[in-house]
Formats: structure tokens, C-alpha cells, sequence
């Protein structure tokens, strides 16, 4: 009898590629590994050591100064450097937040700046979730773990988490939570879902009304998709703006008793239009005309109050608009092509800020692909992608534009870009080979 054959050996498993199946589509190991990442990156780059030149307004900028005025008892004011009185120059969430960190760690101390930098990264960490669920939804499970885990460890998501108190790190989490809820709408039952919408629009709108320009397509989307399915709305779509209503309205009431006329969220929206546009107009933010800036600027807001400085502000810029239309239009191209190719840096640029802004506008071109190709393929909800991309950056082309304010819509930047390669990824492989001579 032949001998018998020895037992073929039985590869062992390979523990990383094991241990990548078992978390690539957990929650807890995306965010606890994101929210580790930017924590460790707060201690060993030290970004919590805020400069503290000008009396630490680089910790905060406005909101900080605001945040600290609650904190010391001077109630929601002085967005600027010296007390100044009552304010709604920025929306009160974040400011109201920095405000309970100062009274916890002290005001503008190296502890509350890694409180609110923590804080920031872990709304970060948070938005691979809704990151995940929406890709999936839209473009399958591959594109899902794959942009996931592209904004967990990717450095330029990272870099507005670990250095900028701002409202950028919550904007983006709220949007993107936003959408899945859009695009989730049509398969819910009950009210939940749109008590959840009203929530979180209400939320963002006292985070940034910047957001709001997303409010009528997320809102006309979900009550469409679900009128195909055969689904009441009406019942919700009220309650959801009831909701919405109830939370906005003790600002805009805290308002209207402040400065004695009705004041829609924020203030400043016409000394922004200014500082885009007027003469030396170049599509750049004019930094010069601020307050912070320039000393009679700010004497010039002491003595005509909030209200009526923003007015006369506003005022210049649509005069300088409407009698030079064409300079006008020009000037706004620019600040769409800085918008998405990046803000070019006159001030001492290095070899590396051009390095930046190609690969800012690379990603920025990634998504103009992913989007069309999704349109083209006719992937699902491509359409509230092609919304989001066209109304959120449109405020920015009529004041102007900066790296930081296409942060909120990086998650969506993320997805399409991770879409489209993964497309020419399967296209390369799917291509024969040419045959060996």
C-alpha cells in the first residue's frame, strides 16, 4: 500500500488581518482610535499652549473672548479687545461653551485649552459615525469603511481639531449627522426621526447660521424621498419646525431685548460683506478693516454701537457692489476658485503653502469627480451631495473665503474622493493585461 500522503499544513490566521475584519465596521474602535489620535497629537505637539500675544485673543478669537465674559460675570458681550457691552457679533453655543470650560479650568489657562481642544476631537471622532452610515448607504460598505477611517487618522481633518476653538469641529459632525437623517428619512417610522431633525437644526443654527443654507434641500430631500415611498410628512415636517422654533427663539427673544429690535442670530454678517468687498477688493479676507485690526475701526464700533457700526459696514460694501457690478463678479469667481483651491498667502509664504493649496484643490477636484460620477451612475441621494456642495459654500463667495470654512463639508469631501477611487481602482483591476510577446 502506497504510504498515506502527510496532512497538508494549515496556515495559521494572520492576527492583523484578523483584527482589521473585527473592527473596520465597529463604532467604538473608530472613534476611540480617532479621538486617541488627536489627544495624543494635543500633548506631543503642545497646541494647547495657546500664544498669548494681544491678551490671548488667538485663544478663542471672538467666541473666546465672549466665553470669557460670561465666565467673569459680564454676561454674553465684548467680542473685541476691551469691554464693550452687550453682543450677538457670533451665535451663543460655542461661546456659551468655552464659558462653563473657563469657569471649570480658569479663564484663557493652558487647561482649558486642552479641555476645549479635547472637545473638538472628540466631535470629530463622532463623525465617522454618520461618515460611515451615509457612504454605505450611498455607495456600499467598501466606501463606507474606507472614508471612515480616512477621517479618523487623516492629518488635515486632524489639524482644525487639534488648533482651532471654533465652532468647525461641531459644524461638521451636526451637517453630516443632518444628512443620514435626510437620507434615512424615507425608511423611518413614527415621529423620532423628525423630532431628530428639528433637534439638531436647531442646534447648528445657535453653532453656525452659515449651516441654515442646507436647512430648505435637507428638509425638501427627506419629505420628497418619502413621498415616493408612500409616506405621510406633513405631522412631522411641523413638528420638526416647531422644534427648531422652540429652540432659536430664546436667543432671538434674548436679542430683541438687548439691542431693542428683532436681531436674526448673529450680527456681523454686514462687516464681513465688507471686509470681501470694496476697494482693493481681491477675493481675500481684508484683514486690515477688522476691529481687532485696526484701531479706529474699533474706536468707530465703541462709538456707534454693534448694530449700527454692522449697518454702515453693510451700507459701503453694497454701494462699492453696485456701482462696480463687474469688479464686483470678478471678484466673487476668485473667492469660489479660493474657496475650493485654497487662499493664496502673500504674508512671507513659504515653499510649502503651495505644496497646501494643490493638494487642498487635489481633494477639491476628487469631488467634483466622485459627485459626477455619482450623478452619472445615478447613486443613491448623489443628489443631496450635489445640494450640500452647491448652497453651504455660497455665503463665502459673496464675503470670502477661508480654508477653515470648508471644514463643515470635508465629511462629504471625504466620501465622494474615497468613491471615486475606489471606482479607478476597480476599473484598473478590472482591465486585462496585455498579452506577453
Amino acid at each position: 500500500m502506497p504510504s498515506p500522503s502527510p496532512t497538508a499544513a494549515v496556515p495559521a490566521a494572520n492576527p492583523p488581518r484578523q483584527f482589521w475584519t473585527r473592527i473596520r465596521t465597529s463604532f467604538p474602535w473608530m472613534v476611540g482610535i480617532a479621538f486617541f489620535i488627536r489627544v495624543l497629537c494635543i500633548i506631543l505637539m503642545h497646541t494647547y499652549k495657546v500664544r498669548t500675544t494681544e491678551d490671548n485673543f488667538g485663544f478663542g478669537w471672538e467666541m473666546g473672548r465672549i466665553g470669557a465674559s460670561i465666565a467673569s460675570g459680564h454676561g454674553f458681550a465684548s467680542p473685541f479687545q476691551t469691554p464693550t457691552g452687550p453682543t450677538a457679533w457670533e451665535p451663543p453655543l460655542t461661546p456659551y461653551l468655552m464659558a462653563g470650560v473657563f469657569k471649570i479650568f480658569g479663564i484663557y489657562s493652558r487647561a482649558s485649552a486642552f479641555a476645549l481642544l479635547t472637545i473638538n476631537s472628540l466631535w470629530s471622532a463622532l463623525t465617522c459615525i454618520p461618515i460611515f452610515l451615509v457612504a454605505r448607504r450611498s455607495f456600499g460598505e467598501k466606501v463606507a469603511v474606507a472614508s471612515a477611517w480616512t477621517w479618523a487618522i487623516f492629518p488635515y481633518v486632524i489639524y482644525w481639531d487639534i488648533k482651532w476653538m471654533w465652532e468647525t469641529s461641531l459644524s461638521a459632525l451636526l451637517i453630516t449627522a443632518i444628512f443620514w437623517i435626510a437620507v434615512s428619512m424615507e425608511d423611518a417610522e413614527g415621529v423620532k426621526p423628525w423630532v431628530h431633525f428639528g433637534l439638531l437644526w436647531g442646534i447648528a443654527a445657535l453653532n453656525s447660521p452659515s449651516l441654515l443654507s442646507f436647512l430648505p434641500a435637507s428638509g425638501l430631500y427627506a419629505w420628497y424621498r418619502r413621498w415616493r415611498a408612500g409616506r405621510r410628512s406633513l405631522g412631522g415636517v411641523v413638528l420638526a419646525s416647531l422644534i427648531f422654533i422652540a429652540l432659536i427663539t430664546p436667543w432671538l427673544l434674548r436679542n430683541d431685548r438687548v439691542f431693542g429690535r428683532p436681531v436674526v442670530l448673529r450680527t456681523n454678517f454686514g462687516a464681513e460683506l465688507r471686509m470681501g468687498n470694496g476697494p482693493y477688493a481681491d477675493g481675500t479676507w481684508q484683514f486690515y478693516l477688522h476691529p481687532v485690526h485696526d484701531v479706529a475701526e474699533f474706536q468707530r464700533y465703541v462709538q456707534m454701537g454693534e448694530l449700527a457700526y454692522v449697518k454702515a459696514r453693510r451700507d459701503e460694501a453694497v454701494a462699492w457692489i453696485k456701482a462696480n457690478p463687474a469688479s464686483f463678479i470678478v471678484v466673487s469667481f476668485r473667492k469660489f476658485i479660493y474657496f475650493w483651491y485654497g487662499v493664496p498667502r502673500d504674508l512671507n509664504p513659504t515653499w510649502l503653502e503651495p505644496a497646501k493649496n494643490s493638494l487642498f484643490a487635489a481633494s477639491s477636484l476628487l469631488t467634483l469627480f466622485g459627485l459626477l460620477l455619482a450623478l452619472r451612475q445615478r447613486r443613491p441621494h448623489a443628489w443631496l451631495f450635489f445640494w450640500l456642495l452647491l448652497l453651504y459654500p455660497f455665503v463665502y463667495y459673496i464675503v470670502f473665503p477661508h480654508a477653515r470654512y470648508r471644514h463643515p463639508v470635508d465629511p462629504a469631501i471625504t466620501i465622494l474622493s474615497v468613491f471615486v477611487i475606489t471606482q479607478a481602482q476597480k476599473r484598473r483591476t478590472a482591465t486585462p493585461s496585455p498579452p506577453t510577446q
